[in-house]
């Protein structure tokens, strides 16, 4: 008898975490979905339909197109929508990603200070856009990053305080991008 009571017990504790993780996991993705459509709707224009055909709630977030999901906990980590002549602002919710890849498309206005707030960011590449403004200064807060390439943009302040703070970083793309 007691031997199936301890059975029993362990059974319960064990459905409990699988179900408590499985629970997580789906807020998780479910956390880094509406921060997808987040960033869709600050885009104006998508020539080539991109996020209208992929990105539905329809379809699993980490089959959208240019969205990587990790194998292991199944939360996005890399979104890379690079060369996709796609129109809008910057993100300013990006959610728990490593990698943010938006070069060679058509963003306009500032860099979020919003983006100094992603701790988890690695890799920011931003670089042959239409930003304008003032880098923020919190981005040197991103102690994770490896790569900031934000060259060829009208960006007005000095990356010289960025640099020093991301003295780790492994590349730092900046060349023509102060005025």
């Amino acid at each position: 008898m007691e031997k199936a009571f301890t059975t029993f017990l362990l059974t319960s504790l064990l459905l409990h975490y699988v179900m408590a993780s499985s629970a997580m996991t789906k807020t998780n993705i479910t956390t880094d979905q509406l921060a997808l459509f987040t960033l869709k709707s600050q885009i104006v224009s998508d020539p080539f339909h991109f996020l209208d055909e992929s990105w539905s709630f329809a379809t699993s977030v980490c089959h959208w197109v240019g969205v990587t999901c990790g194998s292991h906990h199944l939360r996005v980590k890399s979104l890379n929508l690079n060369f996709n002549s796609i129109e809008g602002q910057t993100p300013k919710v990006i959610g728990n990603l490593r990698e943010l890849k938006l070069r060679g498309n058509n963003l306009i206005g500032s860099i979020p200070l919003s983006l100094s707030n992603a701790s988890s960011l690695e890799t920011l590449d931003i670089s042959y856009n239409s930003l304008q403004g003032n880098i923020p200064e919190e981005i040197g807060n991103l102690h994770n990053m490896k790569v900031l390439s934000i060259q060829d943009n009208q960006l007005t302040d000095n990356i010289s305080v960025i640099t020093d703070v991301l003295s780790d970083a492994i590349d730092i793309e900046s060349a023509a991008t102060t005025q």
